[in-house]
Parts: C-alpha cells; sequence; structure tokens
C-alpha cells in the first residue's frame, strides 16, 4: 500500500518518501525535535550574542534609567522605581529575544536559498508551526532565567507570583516568536526586517508601560495603551515580580493568549499555503 506523507505546503508526496520516518499517532514526534533542536543551536552556539549580550542589555538599561531618574524620581506604584522598572526590562528582553530568533531563522533560510531544507521533510504545516517557536520560546526563557538571575538579587526582588511571571514569559515568547515568523514570511531582504523592527516592535515595546505607570498618562492614550498586546505582558511580568500591576492579570494573560490564537492561525495558514516561501 502506497505510504503518503504531507508535505509543508500540506499537499500529500506520493511515493515512499517518508520511509523511516518515524510517526507516533498523526505526529512527526523525530521530526518536530529535531527541528527545535535546530532552533535551540542556533542560538546556543552563539550564547555570548544570544544568552549573555541580552543580560549586560537589560543591566546597562537599568543603570541608566535609576542613575539618571532614580534619585529624583518618586516611588512608582508604591514601589521604588528600580523596583518598578525591573520587571518591564526584563519582559522588553524577553520578547525581543523571542522575536529575533524566529525572524532571523526563516529570513536567513530564505536569502541564502536554503528554506527547501526546511519546507522538504515530512512535517506538516502545524509541526513547522511547533518546532519554530518552542525555539523562539525557549530562547526567550533561557534569556528570562538569565536576567532575572543577575538583576533581581542585586536590586533585591524576590518573586511575588512565580507561576504568574513565568505564564507571562511562556506567553510573550510565543505570541513574540509568531510575529518573528510572519516577519520572517513577509520579509524579502534584511532592510524588510529591520523596517517591521525599528517601525513595529521597538515602538510597541517602548510605549507599553516599561518606564510609566497608565496613571501617569492622558486617558486617550491610556485606552490606546491598553490595546497593545505588550503592555498586558509587562504589566503581567510586574504582577507576577512585585505583586502589583495595573489591570487584572488573568486579563492580560486571557488577552495575550487570544492574540496568540490568531497569529498562530494566520502563520499556520500561510506554511500551508506557501505564501512568500514557496516563490
Amino acid at each position: 500500500m502506497e505510504n503518503r506523507v504531507i508535505d509543508s505546503g500540506g499537499e500529500p508526496i506520493r511515493g515512499n518518501p517518508g520511509k523511516g520516518v518515524k510517526r507516533f499517532g498523526r505526529v512527526n514526534w523525530l521530526g518536530l525535535a529535531t527541528l527545535t533542536g535546530r532552533e535551540v543551536r542556533r542560538f546556543t552556539n552563539v550564547w555570548t550574542q544570544t544568552l549573555a549580550a541580552p543580560v549586560a542589555t537589560a543591566l546597562l538599561f537599568m543603570a541608566v534609567f535609576t542613575l539618571a531618574l532614580g534619585t529624583h524620581r518618586p516611588d512608582v506604584m508604591g514601589l521604588p522605581f528600580a523596583h518598578f522598572l525591573a520587571p518591564g526590562i526584563l519582559m522588553m528582553t524577553v520578547i525581543q529575544n523571542a522575536f529575533a530568533n524566529t525572524s532571523s531563522s526563516i529570513l536567513v533560510s530564505k536569502v541564502q536559498g536554503s528554506i527547501v531544507d526546511t519546507l522538504m521533510p515530512p512535517l506538516s504545516p502545524s509541526e513547522l508551526l511547533t518546532g519554530f517557536v518552542l525555539g523562539g520560546v525557549l530562547r526567550g526563557l533561557f534569556v528570562a532565567l538569565g536576567v532575572a538571575a543577575v538583576l533581581f538579587p542585586l536590586i533585591g526582588i524576590i518573586p511575588a507570583h512565580p507561576l504568574w511571571a513565568l505564564a507571562f514569559i511562556l506567553t510573550g515568547s510565543a505570541l513574540m516568536a509568531l510575529l518573528g515568523m510572519i516577519t520572517g514570511i513577509l520579509a524579502q531582504k534584511f532592510d524588510h526586517m529591520a523596517a517591521i523592527t525599528n517601525f513595529v516592535i521597538t515602538p510597541l515595546s517602548f510605549l507599553s508601560g516599561t518606564f510609566y505607570s497608565t496613571a501617569s498618562v492622558p486617558d486617550a492614550f491610556r485606552m490606546l495603551l491598553h490595546l497593545n498586546p505588550i503592555f498586558y505582558l509587562i504589566d503581567g511580568m510586574r504582577f507576577g515580580a512585585l505583586g502589583v500591576s495595573d489591570s487584572p492579570p488573568a486579563l492580560g494573560l486571557g488577552y495575550t493568549l487570544i492574540v496568540v490564537c490568531l497569529l498562530a492561525g494566520l502563520t499556520l495558514h500561510w506554511l500551508r499555503t506557501g505564501y512568500r516561501l514557496k516563490s
């Protein structure tokens, strides 16, 4: 009986291309583990750039803002400014790295012409999506652990709700990994990715309540702020680390999970159709 394996575009490959591929149920676990492992090795092989550098950058942000403003700013939400700032810096670092992991992986493959090596193996679109996202999530998690291990003891923070903090780190990493995949699929060259990073990702990150509470902004801007999913990620991380937040953490987690599902649906559709990947 002829074996049928579904390629990355969702079409059946005739013949026997899947011989030797171990599937348990409907999932190619070996292929999924291989893709995830490749994405993890991409950042662990250059850990000084992908893991150590973000920790150093977070420390520099903290040093600059606390030295420039810390002695003159009053408490924010009843907290010292350094304590208020630290969770936002951590989450900003996490989302930037999760985004960079998937966007650079897909775009580099497209530019080098090696994207076919990812599309040809017997991996379904959902398996491709899961492998790339897991790579971004793991990079975000490793960065979060590194920043927290160095920054939090330095300023005396003991996480108030570590499980909430972990939930927002994982959700934020998944959201930005998906945005990175969308960017990598849309971009045709590095200038396109830089434009999306500079004019979309960076403004959303900086205008998300990292450096201020929503109580200090005008009502009109506050409404726009609450549409930004990164605001809920940073606010939720602040709740996990300090026990205070501008909005209910359950609302923020629910909102960001809805955005994750919408982005996953769009990315999965593009993987199935091969949009800007097969041309």
